[in-house]
């Protein structure tokens, strides 16, 4: 390939009397070579048609801009090997504004072999070992096995929530991040336990001799334990959990391939029960993956095939009804009724929450149009569909459309939402208050509870979950978190909806403490489109009292006296 040409004279290379080939360049911070010549002039002369990647094709562009982010005073050393008995060194150092390269080509000596391999073999940003260095070390490892006491343990590594940070607080946050997490995997370690950096936030731990499976366990656990702590980011508290798939040589296979596919679907599994946490491999895990794909498959063809359906269940209040939760479900022709917690997470990570979301909304909206005007309709907006561009325009064209009034609707959101891309979700937060749609914090205390929500997000509703409400007759830190729970909404002009009361007693404690509304199989189970008009028939003659419109916080507190659904 011919070098780009130029008119700018300071580069040219230059041969010292050991042989040595040297050459210095300058740039800009957009990686654009710099005329040394008019340095020190007003005018510089920029040409952007030679770039770093032209002049020095060896050089790591992410390497330089991490270098300059740094800012720090030290150089940047790094070498190449020619492979021909001589190596290049290359300096980069910052001046003011820019920074240079230095390029000396020079033989190579025994230090310089030592650098080169370390190089090769390891991670720059963590100073791990690289997947290079983990794959021959795992290779090594498994030849050793000369008998049943010899074991190996090969433990694969994700970082829970790393996106949401590097998204949120930048890369340079990212990195550090990845560099104290690759601190404390290496401070858990023992003296035949090896980490390594792969990719990205994938990390692996090589574990060697006697004592599995349960010294591998002791290690996860240990792992996941240290993980529990948060990082500290330029003064941010940062909380990063770790998940683990733990394979065992030979009980899981005696070579790489095998191996690393059993690691590989245990960290699946660890990742679909919770994330968090440490599993081990088992057979049976590969038939649940099998499930898995067979769902996924089917997942995209459920709309297309109408295999979705809608169940409302009622939201009562002091004078009766306020409204209905749309609840999804998916009626598979093979399968029967698949629950949302399975195949939801499945249509996130594949990307399918936005179309699936949209019919959702789009559905319950019309079915909505059929109820009395006080009723207001709840519906469940996922991370993964709050998180797309242009929620907030899908949500106001679908309401015109069919119109629904704004103020009838209710959109539910979880805590999990408000960990990412914090400014957006406030403008979209924001968007919807202003269209008069109201807002539900949906399993209020059940993630991270920050009461910075409460202050920072245009809530009308906090949701309080079951967890909380399923033992309220006979716990009293139960009782003691809904008490204030209620308590705190009220001062903040909010309503409170107790979920899965399942009671007469706990709707009399409820009512005792003032909460606003309730929701639960107390009142009724999900109920399909054509049951609802007997049910409803049937509340209104046992309360006695017509429907009750849906109120803003202080205007349903009267104190509920609701009977149990027989």
């Amino acid at each position: 390939m011919t070098e780009p040409q130029s008119n700018w004279s300071a580069s040219a290379p230059d041969t010292d009397r050991t042989g040595n080939t040297n050459r210095v360049d300058i740039f800009d911070r957009h990686l654009n070579l710099v005329d040394a010549s008019t340095i020190f002039t007003k005018v510089m002369n920029v040409t952007p048609t030679i770039s770093l990647e032209q002049r020095y094709p060896h050089l790591d562009r992410a390497d330089i801009l991490r270098y300059l982010k740094e800012g720090t005073q030290e150089p940047l050393r790094l070498a190449r090997d020619l492979g021909n008995g001589r190596v290049i060194d290359v300096t980069v150092f910052a001046i003011g504004h820019l920074f240079g390269v230095i390029e000396a080509d020079r033989p190579m000596d025994t230090e310089d072999r030592s650098t080169l391999l370390h190089q090769a073999t390891h991670d720059p940003l963590t100073g791990l070992p690289n997947r290079r260095q983990f794959s021959s070390d795992l290779s090594q490892a498994l030849r050793a096995i000369s008998g049943p006491a010899d074991n190996v343990a090969l433990m694969q590594l994700d970082l829970d929530d790393f996106k949401p940070v590097n998204d949120t607080l930048g890369h340079p946050a990212g990195d550090k991040l990845l560099q104290l997490a690759a601190s404390r995997i290496a401070s858990c370690l023992g003296h035949n336990e090896r980490a390594y950096r792969l990719a990205g936030d994938e990390f692996a731990v090589i574990s060697l001799g006697q004592g599995h499976p349960g010294q591998s366990h002791e290690l996860g656990e240990r792992l996941v334990s240290a993980f529990k702590a948060p990082f500290t980011l330029d003064g941010i508290a940062v909380f990063v959990g770790i998940s683990i798939g733990i394979a065992l040589a030979p009980r899981d296979g005696s070579d790489p391939e095998k191996l690393m596919k059993a690691s590989d679907v245990a960290l699946y599994a660890a990742k679909t029960e919770g994330r968090g946490r440490a599993s081990a491999f088992e057979a049976n895990m590969l038939h649940v993956i099998e499930q898995r794909e067979m769902l996924r498959r089917s997942l995209r063809m459920a709309l297309e095939k109408q295999q979705f359906s809608i169940d409302y269940q009622p939201i009562v209040g002091s004078k009766g009804i306020a409204g209905f939760e749309a609840l999804l479900r998916w009626d598979h022709p093979l399968l029967g009724t698949i629950p949302p917690s399975v195949f939801i997470p499945v249509a996130e990570n594949d990307g399918l929450m936005p179309e699936i979301g949209s019919w959702v909304l789009e559905q319950a909206c019309r079915e909505a149009l059929e109820w009395p005007e006080e009723f207001t309709l709840a519906v469940n907006v996922s991370p993964a569909e709050f998180l797309t561009d242009g929620l907030t325009d899908r949500i106001s064209q679908t309401l015109d459309e069919i119109g629904l009034a704004a103020d009838r609707l209710e959109v539910e959101i979880t805590e999990g939402v408000l960990l990412e891309r914090t400014v957006d979700n406030l403008d979209t937060l924001n968007t919807l208050s202003v269209l008069g749609i109201r807002i539900s914090l949906d399993d209020f205390g059940t993630m991270y509870s920050s009461l910075s929500y409460l202050k920072n997000f245009p809530f009308d509703t906090i949701k309080i979950d079951k967890y909380f409400v399923s033992d309220l007759e006979n716990n009293s830190k139960s009782q003691a978190i809904v008490r204030s729970v209620i308590v705190l909404a009220h001062d903040l002009e909010m309503v409170v909806t107790a979920e899965g009361v399942e009671t007469p007693a706990q709707v009399q404690w409820l009512n005792s403490h003032g909460c606003d509304r309730i929701q639960g199989y107390v009142i009724s189970p999900p109920l399909k489109v054509n049951a609802m008009k007997s049910f409803l028939a049937t509340m209104s003659q046992s309360l006695g009292s017509p429907p009750a419109s849906s109120e803003k916080a202080g205007q349903d507190r009267s104190g509920m006296n609701i009977e149990p659904s027989t």
